[in-house]
């Protein structure tokens, strides 16, 4: 372990628990974000059998006080910010002529302006660690699409976000980068597909074969080869890459 601190948020599950549990190899200590913290604690016990120290905030980075909480609290256990993942956030997948201006707030909330007031809020401790950040967007910021327009929407707006924080950590020295994951089977997506598979006549293991067939894939991603790239990109060996968006999708996206 040659780096200090991380801050992990969306650690309760998903890419976020997958993430935080890989990095805790790699870091001394992992501070874990989300709002559920019964799952929380299941995810620092992983990262502590790694050997590595965790934190549990359980806060709600929707509320605007919520990033400037997690930055003192990180900083009295631990002194120093070496890297920040922006992973919480799940954004509806509503068609674009059904979703309300309350439910695109909702799905702006999280994804975007809780990543970005962290981001802001954890800047100044990155620069002096020379530190770096990694947000999470998805490939559908490159292919939006009217029944789930939100997403990608949403998606873009974070990888560009994610390149204008580069631009000035050129300057600062922080190290900004975003990743566009495909379809990965998370619990989330394991519940959605159990809930969609009867309405459409199928059994939750037909519908699991159907999308990915649909997408043009061999299988869904895991949420461990998705942590596998953030810790990359938190990483010494990817000090130079800044201001990237990194596609990791199973081939689902044909464009060059």
């Amino acid at each position: 372990m040659s780096q200090s601190t991380a801050i992990v948020t969306g650690a309760s599950q998903g890419i976020g628990r997958a993430t935080a549990i890989r990095l805790s190899k790699d870091f001394k200590a992992v501070v874990l974000v989300a709002r559920n913290r019964e799952h929380l604690l299941e995810t620092a016990a992983a990262v502590e059998a790694n050997g590595a120290k965790a934190l549990i905030l359980d806060l709600d980075l929707a509320d605007k006080a919520a990033a400037k909480m997690v930055v003192e609290k990180t900083l009295v256990a631990f002194g120093r910010i070496d890297a920040l993942l922006n992973i919480a956030g799940a954004v509806p997948q509503i068609d674009l002529f059904d979703m309300t201006d309350e439910q695109w707030d909702g799905g702006m909330a999280l994804k975007l302006h809780g990543a970005r007031r962290l981001t802001i809020e954890a800047w100044p401790a990155l620069k002096e660690a020379k530190g770096s950040v990694v947000m999470m967007s998805g490939n559908s910021a490159i292919f939006p699409k009217a029944p789930y327009a939100a997403v990608g929407t949403i998606n873009a707006a974070i990888a560009a976000l994610a390149k204008a924080f580069s631009d000035r950590g050129i300057t600062d020295g922080v190290q900004v980068n975003s990743v566009l994951p495909g379809p990965v089977m998370t619990g989330r997506r394991r519940s959605y597909l159990q809930h969609w598979a009867p309405l459409h006549n199928m059994t939750p293991e037909e519908a699991m074969e159907h999308f990915p067939q649909e997408a043009g894939i061999a299988r869904y991603g895991e949420p461990e080869e998705i942590a596998e790239l953030m810790a990359f990109l938190v990483s010494p060996g990817a000090r130079w890459m800044t201001g990237a968006m990194l596609r990791m999708d199973g081939g689902e996206v044909k464009s060059v």
